[in-house]
């Protein structure tokens, strides 16, 4: 099956007004109706009376449904994809389903979290569940009430019928419904039999999205908030000697300056007022061991050099396999620091009372972020509420909560409610970012083929962890070895983005592509012949499979129709496994002005079963042009401690005329979903240096790749 970008119109009517959910006139217009003399006019969702029935799932007495959806959304489309999981097995129409944003319940829901491409993954099952109890629920008060064995009853499309053909809507049982035992086993659709599962829905935000309505945290507003700024040590590792808040307290609109650990809080009455007053504050700072880039690059060098190293996985000996090799091959790859730089910066609302903590926000990790909470400021869990708005982008940067303890604590201290927001520079100089790393790869080729590997990661504050030393080329190889080595810094590290793989796969495909090229074969067939290892493997150590994998491979070889574009088109391949999800990819390079160009990129994807297509070609869109970007223009760097770019005027993002057409395919099975919000970026990287290898024949080994080209302005 395949999957293309598509535009699809039909689901949307050519003019139409947003449903008001506070009730009042409701004016629609619609040309394809206008005509119509019994046009009815749409039905407003929200303004219903819906009755309870479980912690998912709410019923009107007209048979619309409200659906709760548990996880944070950070624009990767759970919103939307969980509610229709359950609605396909509840068996109601499309149409007649309110989405909200759920709260945080933890007695309710489980894995409340935004991150690893697992939401849906891991709510496969239990969603699926919850709908075909509650439809099963709903047979079975049916049945109570005509007095038949509920096993003669049917439900599809928010209707049951009995044997007799009598009819009752949802909604007509509903309250009975929700009081009756809950039935212990239900029958789950089959694939076959899936209505909404599938099939293109609408982000289920996309009215307020494009009109502007509140709905990010940055958009949150209580009565008598105030808005905090907050003033962060300039260079990590420093602390709060002294302030002087004098000049920042005659700023008109600064209500209050309070210090809180090496920290200065401005409160203001608004966003404004608060950065001006922090910017009026004078702060004396300790000095500190300073920390640079150029440090950092030498201390990478070391480790890599040295021999104190974590060994992840071995197989067989590597040192043998060199040692009797025909030819050994070593390079060594570099990647910066960089931000997650969400379109949305940091921000989170919190008001501390005697009675309660109230916390909303953009936040992927609620329930961790309630547990600090609650150990900072010494109150019970359970004295704590957490809402989840909408995120304007994650990455990984809003696992940590850090801005939200910060809000917590500064409510506490001020004892009113704050909204605590940074602005763009305190989203790119206050940390949190993807680690500087460098990886050595080295091969030993031995009568055409690839008998040893060994790779070495240096990495600041971390390394690869769980799982990645059991992705390819693990298993394929006789003689394999993954060592890994790091360096404490203060620079505060975590997640972005496909951790680590995001720089590892440009690495390893890059490798590939190279030994492919010394052994004189085809990048994918080397791959592919590789992939034969691991067929039938008892190694439960081997997270991907070889022949999904082979699969992928295949489907995007034909859709790019690899080594058959004409003069000029420069192609590039890589293949990678990534939470849980196997992706291929092909870039297309040209020549514009001697500057290589990416002008489309085709990916072919094994998630499993698509639960909609349209959020799905969506993510991995997004994942192909952010991988790409960041490959071709992320840079980030430190001196004296302070990071070099502050805000977009130096830091460079990939521009609207350098995205390329990306052509999006799924390997069509009946397995469970995997992830699919990470999945696509990793490859992107190494699908583009092999395809700018193939243009100018120069081979890149660090990103971005515009400081190797030496020329800033590639287009695209």
């Amino acid at each position: 099956m395949k999957t293309q970008i598509k535009t699809n119109l039909s689901r949307r009517n050519f003019l139409k007004t947003s449903v008001l959910a506070s009730g009042g006139m409701l004016i629609g217009f619609n040309f394809l109706q206008a005509c119509k003399p019994e046009a009815k006019m749409p039905v407003d969702i929200a303004s219903l009376n819906f009755n309870d029935f479980n912690a998912f799932i709410k019923i009107s007495d007209e048979g619309y449904v409200t659906i709760y959806s548990p996880n944070p959304e950070i624009g990767q489309g759970v919103k939307t994809s969980m509610p229709m999981i359950i609605a396909e097995e509840l068996d109601v129409e499309w149409n007649k389903v309110n989405v909200a944003q759920g709260a945080l319940d933890t007695k309710n829901f489980t894995r409340q979290v935004a991150g690893g491409s697992q939401s849906i993954r891991q709510g496969w099952d239990a969603l699926r569940q919850t709908g075909a109890t509650a439809k099963q629920m709903l047979i079975n008060a049916a049945a109570v009430k005509w007095n038949v064995d509920a096993s003669t009853c049917t439900a599809s499309k928010g209707t049951i019928t009995n044997a007799n053909g009598d009819t009752l809507s949802y909604g007509d049982v509903v309250k009975e419904a929700a009081v009756l035992e809950v039935p212990e086993n239900v029958t789950l659709k089959e694939t076959t039999e899936y209505t909404i599962i599938g099939k293109d829905a609408v982000n289920v935000d996309i009215d307020k999205i494009i009109t502007g309505k509140p709905l990010f945290g940055l958009d949150y507003k209580a009565e008598n908030m105030l808005i905090a700024s907050v003033l962060r040590p300039p260079s990590f590792g420093q602390k709060l000697e002294s302030f002087d808040d004098s000049k920042a307290k005659e700023v008109s609109g600064v209500v209050n300056v309070l210090k809180f650990g090496d920290k200065v809080a401005v409160l203001a009455n608004s966003t404004w007022a608060a950065m001006k007053g922090k910017k009026a504050i004078t702060a004396k700072w300790s000095n500190n061991k300073p920390e640079s880039t150029e440090n950092h690059n030498k201390i990478l060098t070391d480790i890599l050099d040295g021999k104190k190293f974590n060994t992840r996985r071995e197989d067989g000996n590597v040192n043998k396999a060199f040692s009797e090799a025909d030819k050994v091959i070593e390079r060594t790859y570099h990647s910066p620091f960089l931000p997650h730089n969400c379109l949305e910066p940091m921000n989170f609302y919190a008001n501390v009372t005697a009675d309660k903590v109230h916390l909303v926000g953009p936040i992927q990790t609620p329930q961790w972020t309630v547990n600090r909470v609650a150990q900072l400021l010494e109150r019970k869990v359970e004295e704590i509420h957490c809402e989840m708005t909408r995120m304007g982008g994650g990455f990984g940067r809003r696992l940590y909560g850090d801005f939200a303890l910060e809000a917590a604590e500064i409510s506490s201290l001020a004892s009113t409610p704050i909204k605590v927001v940074f602005s763009r520079e305190d989203d790119m100089t206050a940390g949190t970012y993807r680690p500087a790393i460098k990886y050595r790869i080295k091969a030993a080729l031995k009568e055409g083929k690839v008998t040893g590997y060994h790779l070495k990661e240096a990495a600041i504050n971390g390394n690869m962890y769980g799982l990645i030393p059991n992705f390819f080329p693990a298993g394929c190889i006789p003689n394999y070895k993954v060592d890994t080595g790091n360096y404490k810094s203060n620079i505060t590290t975590g997640a972005w983005r496909a951790p680590y793989t995001n720089f590892l796969a440009f690495a390893e495909q890059s490798f590939f592509n190279e030994l492919a090229s010394e052994l004189g074969k085809d990048h994918t067939d080397l791959v592919l012949e590789l992939l034969q290892n691991v067929k039938g493997t008892t190694d439960k150590r081997i997270e991907y499979s070889g022949q999904r994998m082979e699969d992928t491979i295949k489907l995007v070889k034909e859709k790019a129709n690899w080594g058959k574009k004409e003069e000029g088109v420069y192609q590039g391949f890589a293949a990678y496994y990534s939470h849980n999800t196997h992706v291929a990819e092909v870039a297309e390079v040209v020549l514009k002005d001697g500057y290589p160009a990416v002008q489309k990129v085709t990916a072919a994807v094994d998630c499993g079963i698509v639960v909609n297509p349209t959020g799905a070609i969506n993510q991995v869109q997004g994942g192909v042009i952010d991988g790409i970007g960041h490959a071709m223009y992320g840079d980030f760097s430190f001196k004296d401690g302070k990071p070099e770019f502050q805000n977009f005027d130096k830091y460079r993002l990939i521009r609207m005329q350098e995205t390329p057409q990306v052509d999006v395919h799924f390997v069509q099975n009946d397995k469970s979903p995997t992830g699919l919000g990470e999945p696509g970026l990793p490859p992107a990287g190494g699908a583009v240096a092999n395809a700018i290898h193939n243009a100018l024949g120069q081979r890149l080994y660090s990103q971005p790749f515009v400081n190797q080209l030496k020329k800033s302005n590639v287009v695209g």
